[in-house]
């Protein structure tokens, strides 16, 4: 299944960027980023966004336990689930239209992140996850 984060900004040369790429490394082609810019509209035109499943990254989301993320991958995997879009927002987030379409909203905690770090921190849950699910060592319970 593809793993796709969508995410407004551009990250750049930066340590985040380096996290990015190290977990995608890590997945193996199954994690694609693509970045659009701080203003463009959603849907995201020049995107074709074909079936799956959406993931809004949001401060009112369900705070997930790495073990329910991954279990949440697997069912929609094990349904013929093709794609997952996590999407990220700018610095005001999403709109509620964007909100309400999601098919899951998710936050990390109660904290605000900053949307670089985000990215970052979605890479590693997404590799933690598939670890879990391969039964791989990187996940210690």
């Amino acid at each position: 299944m593809k793993l796709h984060i969508i995410a407004r900004g551009r990250i750049g040369q930066s340590p985040e960027a380096e996290l990015v790429e190290r977990y995608a490394t890590r997945l193996r082609g199954r994690l694609v980023v693509t970045e659009i810019g701080d203003t463009s509209p959603w849907p995201l035109f020049g995107i074709h966004l074909g079936p799956g499943r959406t993931v809004a990254l949001d401060e009112r989301g369900r705070d997930l336990p790495s073990t329910d993320l991954a279990a949440q991958l697997a069912r929609w995997r094990d349904d013929g689930v093709r794609e997952v879009r996590f999407l990220i927002g700018a610095a005001d987030g999403h709109d509620a239209a964007t909100r309400d379409k999601a098919d899951l909203l998710l936050g990390f905690g109660h904290a605000t992140w900053p949307h670089m770090l985000v990215r970052a921190m979605l890479a590693e849950q997404l590799y933690r996850a598939n670890s879990i699910l391969d039964g791989h060592p990187y996940h210690r319970e």
